[in-house]
């Protein structure tokens, strides 16, 4: 793929102001590029997409931020603040701020796929959102409704598959504790569980020093959201591009529940990995490609399909 090389530049810190919070963003790259803009999940800060703009800084303007109660950025107390509505309009306002005059490419991870879920299924996305790579993160109305539809008709497997997958995010839910493994210490060995967790190589695993802070807080992403959202599924529907990266080693997300969503797509594209939930760290040239690749279909008109592909 043209423009993929493996330098890297230091991103330009700026602000951006939405209400109460503020979100660190950061900008590298090609400056005269399309805008690519990276959103991280729990418990990672933008630092997480370091594997992958090394090998798209000379093609892209990209722009990635600290989510809310994550690094840099503000952290809300109340809950209520973490609930998806709150986070894609975080989104839409680094848009705004970054892009106001032409429309951005997103790739995102984890708790950031999910709430560009919610942003690119508001009315009207598309006239931001000319593209949506999603990875490892579920719409949650998508994946509450495909459960109960499944369940309903006797097809039991896929939703228990992932429910087994997502147990962990039950004791998330509980105030005190859910945060009692972050606070008494796991993010001084969080190398060492994702490797155990990812088979991922801790030598890749770059902590932020902010991280046992933002495992705590990120939890309020947890409670604000996953009971509402999976009990009382909405109809969600984009007009927004979506390629879906889909891990086959993902121990969080099984690629299994994302069997119907193409009823919600209107153009939707299917990629494998043969990864781990982290991809973005353990597969960042793999993922930097196949997010250009994207973006270069839509621009060639090719037509949605479906595709695999091996490790590079």
């Amino acid at each position: 793929m043209s423009g993929i090389h493996s330098g890297e530049t230091q991103p330009r810190l700026r602000l951006v102001t939405r209400g109460n919070v503020q979100l660190a963003v950061f900008e590298q790259g090609n400056p005269d590029g399309e805008t690519l803009v990276l959103v991280h999940g729990w418990p990672d800060t933008h630092e997480l997409w370091r594997s992958v703009t090394a090998h798209l800084e000379d093609r892209f303007r990209i722009v990635s931020y600290d989510t809310r109660g994550a690094g840099a950025s503000t952290s809300p107390t109340a809950v209520s603040a973490y609930r998806l509505e709150e986070l894609a309009r975080d989104l839409t306002s680094v848009i705004d701020a970054v892009s106001p005059d032409a429309p951005v490419h997103v790739l995102a991870h984890d708790w950031g796929a999910v709430e560009a879920w919610e942003a690119v299924c508001e009315p009207g996305a598309e006239m931001r959102i000319a593209s949506y790579t999603s990875i490892s993160g579920p719409n949650l109305d998508h994946l509450g409704g495909w459960m109960r539809r499944s369940l309903a008709q006797g097809r039991v497997a896929g939703p228990l598959s992932q429910a087994a997958a997502s147990a962990y995010t039950l004791l998330f839910q509980i105030p005190v504790l859910g945060t009692l493994p972050f606070r008494l210490g796991l993010w001084r060995i969080w190398p060492t569980f994702l490797r155990l967790f990812d088979r991922l190589d801790p030598a890749l695993v770059r902590p932020a020093p902010s991280l046992r802070s933002d495992m705590v807080t990120g939890l309020k992403r947890y409670r604000a959201n996953i009971r509402p959202r999976l009990f009382h599924p909405r109809e969600r529907r984009t007009a927004v591009p979506v390629q879906l990266i889909l891990n086959r080693q993902d121990r969080a997300v099984r690629p299994v529940s994302y069997e119907d969503i193409g009823q919600w797509v209107s153009d939707l594209r299917r990629r494998e990995l043969p990864a781990g939930h982290w991809s973005p760290i353990s597969h960042g040239r793999d993922v930097a490609r196949l997010t250009a690749e994207f973006v270069d279909d839509l621009r060639g008109g090719a037509a949605a399909d479906s595709a695999e592909v091996g490790p590079v």
